[in-house]
């Protein structure tokens, strides 16, 4: 079993700057890739980026490119989310989720970090 655990929400002021931090732990386990999605109070769960483990491939969605960059640290099984620049409507509880292999799916989640950006 893998657990995942997420850090580094808040309140920000809109134009400000948070980061995300996402440990995964577990007796074995891989990492095909990780992702950051989120959601916002009466929408559906959307994509904010992924990273393949290996090389470090990284895809973000329109409405965070250029603001936003996922990155990881392969020695602490972490994944990061810098957000810049941020705006009222990145607010939203952040997930992450981890895919163990590459035919598989995002088989394990976090329980979700609050972001506030206040206009």
């Amino acid at each position: 079993q893998v657990q995942l655990v997420e850090s580094g929400g808040g309140l920000v002021q809109a134009g400000g700057s948070l980061r995300l931090a996402c440990a995964a732990s577990g007796r074995t386990f891989s990492i095909n890739a990780m992702a950051w999605y989120r959601q916002a109070p009466g929408k559906d769960r959307e994509f904010v980026a992924r990273i393949f483990w290996n090389p470090g491939i990284t895809y973000y969605a329109d409405s965070v490119k250029g603001r936003f960059t996922i990155s990881r640290d392969n020695a602490k099984n972490t994944a990061y989310l810098q957000m810049n620049s941020l705006k009222p409507e990145d607010t939203a509880v952040y997930y992450c989720a981890l895919q163990p292999t590459a035919w598989g799916s995002y088989d394990y989640w976090g329980q979700g970090t609050q972001v506030t950006v206040s206009s």
